[in-house]
């Protein structure tokens, strides 16, 4: 059994051997947080190409050459998380369910969940990527990261965004956006509360702009003493908070968002802008529940 504080980096491992993204960023984030790594192959349905030579498969054989599949992409990303970090503490597991529920199951007793995820058309969004991380960071235990892009530095000093509305789930957020910042050799951390103006408009708009730095000064106080090595930045920017995110995550290490969601299935999975950042984000995004359960 796992002792407290060293709950592993668990990641999904792509059966495509040229999309090592995601198993790279797990393994770099295992060596930074000096954690164990667990590798998970899931699979609920037939292997991508499999073709039985004589009519459909017996449920036995269809079994067996899952497992065959699964474990040669195991052995594979083993191969390529040793050669890549030696030191790691790495396992496997192969499981058989689709990949968000066995993903959200480990969650449980796991410190992060890294999911590499692809830009796709709409329609086969539907059938891949939001099929997988919505109702993975809807359910899981502890937070996730959805990788569509790389980590990359286009300005300088490197920096995380974190999105702050003054609800818990921000406040679990900017806690998760510290830690990684401080990570990543101090790295600036930027906290935007983005307002938006409601449809019906506002009488007092320069009262409710002051109310959300309030609330964005209340979320963030005390929390860089913590950090001293990062330096934060904090601001209330007006406009969409979907687009307003995307676009400062075009030059950050990683976006950090709390989730706001209700459970259950469709458009309820997350918060609208949750859901907007893991379509769109062009860096890393960590979708942070607002407790950890175990």
């Amino acid at each position: 059994m796992l002792t407290a504080g060293r709950e592993p980096i668990v990641v999904g491992v792509d059966p495509d051997p040229g999309r090592r993204m995601a198993l790279a960023w797990a393994a770099d984030e295992a060596e930074r947080r000096r954690l164990p790594l667990t590798l998970v192959y899931a699979q609920g349905e037939p292997v991508a190409g499999y073709r039985p030579e004589e009519g459909l498969p017996s449920w036995e054989q269809w079994r067996a050459d899952l497992h065959t599949a699964g474990n040669d992409a195991l052995k594979d990303a083993l191969a390529f998380v040793e050669s890549r970090h030696p030191r790691v503490d790495t396992s496997t597991l192969l499981a058989e369910g689709h990949p968000a529920w066995v993903l959200a199951e480990q969650s449980h007793q796991a410190t992060l969940i890294v999911l590499g995820s692809r830009h796709l058309g709409p329609a086969r969004e539907l059938f891949t990527t939001a099929a997988v991380a919505l109702p993975l960071t809807a359910h899981a235990a502890c937070p996730v990261v959805v990788l569509r892009e790389p980590e990359h530095v286009t300005q300088q000093p490197p920096h995380f965004v974190v999105g702050v509305d003054g609800s818990p789930h921000a406040a679990a957020a900017v806690d998760l956006a510290f830690e990684e910042a401080s990570l990543h050799g101090g790295a600036q951390l930027r906290a935007l509360y983005v307002w938006h103006t409601p449809v019906l408009g506002v009488l007092d708009e320069h009262a409710a702009l002051q109310e959300c730095r309030r609330l964005l000064s209340e979320t963030v106080a005390g929390r860089a003493g913590t950090r001293p090595d990062v330096e934060l930045r904090h601001e209330v920017v007006k406009g969409h908070p979907v687009k307003t995110l995307v676009d400062a995550s075009e030059h950050a290490l990683g976006l950090v968002v709390g989730t706001r969601g209700h459970g259950g299935f469709g458009g309820m999975l997350l918060g609208s802008v949750s859901q907007g950042v893991l379509h769109h984000a062009r860096c890393p995004v960590f979708v942070v529940p607002r407790h950890r359960e175990r």
